[in-house]
């Protein structure tokens, strides 16, 4: 268990590392004489940006912000589409992984209530998972959680800090294996609460 929580963490510390980089290679000044440098610095970022901000507890958003800065409001655009799809590729790999997975994660860090009841939810459809799980709760907080999801999802990945908790890929990936959100209602959740900066840049000249 040791080797395995040892090896975890520096996969996150190295792909956080790495995503600093990225971050410290946009810093640069756009002029006629290193367009092509620009170029290839827009494509490393953008690569890069799907790449981290889908996986958990890596700082992806850093990249983002970093080209905000010195791009300015024209990147804004590819910014949120980018944003949208490093989301739903989380979303996408917890949907396709078996939820047998999550269990496993469970039982590693030794929360077996939680790893039982998710073993208790596998063999459930959506709907049958969420009755169990409103049945199963008394806390009022839970089950506000449980009947707003969504709403729940779209606070989680805009709240500063969520990395502690996964970042917006965890916090993604673990809405897909939970199987209780559907893909539409899903990507209209991200795509509505991930706009805010990219529009706040784009139409009132917000300074990142």
């Amino acid at each position: 268990m040791i080797l395995r929580l040892v090896v975890l963490v520096a996969f996150i510390m190295l792909a956080t590392w790495g995503a600093h980089l990225v971050r410290d290679a946009l810093n640069l000044q756009i002029r006629p004489d290193n367009e092509q440098q620009v170029h290839q610095a827009i494509m490393l970022g953008s690569a890069a940006y799907v790449g981290l901000l889908a996986l958990p507890f890596v700082p992806g958003a850093e990249i983002g912000l970093a080209m905000l800065a010195a791009f300015g409001a024209g990147i804004a655009p590819l910014i949120y589409i980018m944003t949208v799809t490093s989301m739903m590729l989380a979303y996408a790999t917890g949907r396709f992984l078996p939820i047998s997975a999550l269990e496993r994660l469970l039982s590693f860090l030794r929360m077996r209530r939680a790893a039982l009841l998710v073993a208790r939810a596998a063999p459930l459809s959506r709907e049958e998972r969420i009755a169990m799980l409103l049945d199963g709760q008394s806390k009022r907080a839970v089950k506000l959680g449980l009947r707003y999801r969504y709403i729940a999802v779209a606070l989680a990945v805009n709240t500063p800090g969520n990395s502690i908790i996964g970042g917006g890929g965890g916090i993604m990936i673990v809405a897909g294996l939970s199987g209780i959100f559907s893909p539409f209602l899903t990507f209209l959740t991200i795509a509505i609460a991930v706009a805010p900066v990219p529009l706040a840049v784009m139409f009132l000249g917000l300074q990142i």
